[in-house]
């Protein structure tokens, strides 16, 4: 009897640990003047089962429109987008208690921030309105320290009586780190900044750029993971296009789109990201749409359509994949949730968990 309870035991014990290790946190960034957000959001996530439970939310927070976590995940770094006022704000956040201490906070030095990243020296923040780069040093204690570089990058578009104002859109380090690419959607280009990072002022230095289509507007952009290509979606035609990619250079392979033929409404293509096997590649399209779209990598880098399905939602403005790549979890800032779809990893073609999450305005979706 004694042998049948220490296996009983045994057995609970080891679901026990397995169904832990199932879980992983989920951080949301959302709007909060629109409706009722304290701004961060800590969500458990089931990677198996796609269910998920609120853990805990910061207070008081001005749209953290965009989240990044350190490489530890010891600290959250997130934008406030807030005009005049907008700022970028540090967080310690404790993986035991599952809180978050607010540590300080810079103005973002250009008007609405919409997109950030961090590395052990830097945080990097993309200014939309005030169409710049703004380069913060990390104090010792995972604070934003003073701002150490301004980047703006004037190049003149052909179209000339009327120049376009710059929107910085997404950066993103190159899989060796050695450069910094940022999308400037009202000017139309892609930038590829050589990157500095222990640098006091010149963190980053021009290097070269690429020009997309007049109008186009590019958006968010992914590096495939062997690092050879790159794919950029463009916000204002829904083009997804895709580049060679070496040593800070960006060659033009492939043009395609997520805008289906007989699309009649506003195209407003807004991200992008690929499968954890490295296989898929989807980008989801809002205005009169609200689709995602899912593309198959082929070896030579190109993409082939696969699926456009509807996100179940109004605004998908940000999307992300569980590490697992068991699911595909979709924010849509209007309606106010999270839709979670199943992924087929053989396919990868998406179906509707049915499960979702109410929340206001989740624009950020971030696993740790």
């Amino acid at each position: 009897m004694t042998k049948f309870l220490v296996l009983v035991a045994t057995i609970f014990f080891c679901i026990s640990n397995q169904a832990q290790g199932n879980k992983t946190n989920l951080f949301i960034g959302t709007y909060t003047k629109s409706c009722d957000s304290m701004g961060i959001y800590l969500y458990e996530f089931d990677t198996v089962t796609g269910e998920t439970k609120v853990k805990t939310a910061t207070e008081n927070v001005v749209n953290p429109s965009f989240l990044t976590l350190s490489k530890e995940g010891k600290f959250v770094y997130a934008t406030n987008e807030d005009g005049d006022n907008s700022a970028v704000s540090a967080f310690r956040f404790d993986s035991n208690t599952n809180q978050f201490t607010f540590l300080n906070s810079q103005k973002s030095e250009g008007n609405d921030p919409c997109h950030i990243i961090n590395d052990d020296q830097n945080v990097i923040v993309a200014n939309y309105s005030g169409g710049n780069i703004t380069v913060f040093g990390k104090n010792m204690d995972g604070s934003i320290g003073k701002h150490k570089q301004i980047m703006k990058h004037e190049v003149q578009t052909v179209s000339e009586a009327k120049p376009e104002n710059s929107h910085m859109h997404m950066l993103q380090l190159s899989p060796d780190k050695k450069y910094l690419i940022a999308s400037d959607l009202g000017k139309d280009y892609l930038y590829v900044y050589r990157y500095n990072p222990e640098a006091k002022s010149a963190v980053l230095e021009f290097s070269s750029f690429v020009r997309v289509k007049h109008g186009a507007g590019p958006r968010h952009f992914t590096f495939s993971q062997d690092g050879k290509y790159v794919y950029l979606i463009n916000e204002l035609d829904g083009t997804l296009l895709v580049f060679k990619y070496l040593e800070g250079k960006l060659q033009f392979i492939q043009e395609t789109t997520v805008v289906a033929r007989d699309f009649k409404g506003k195209t407003s293509a807004a991200d992008i990201h690929i499968s954890a096997d490295g296989k898929f590649l989807y980008a989801t399209n809002r205005g009169d749409a609200n689709t995602i779209s899912c593309f198959e990598i082929k070896k030579n880098g190109k993409l082939k359509w696969k699926q456009t399905t509807s996100t179940l939602g109004k605004g998908p403005r940000n999307f992300s994949l569980d590490p697992t790549g068991n699911f595909l979890l979709v924010a849509h800032q209007y309606t106010n949730d999270v839709v979670i779809f199943k992924i087929d990893k053989i396919t990868g073609e998406l179906t509707d968990s049915g499960k979702r999450i109410e929340l206001c305005s989740p624009v950020c979706l971030v696993f740790q």
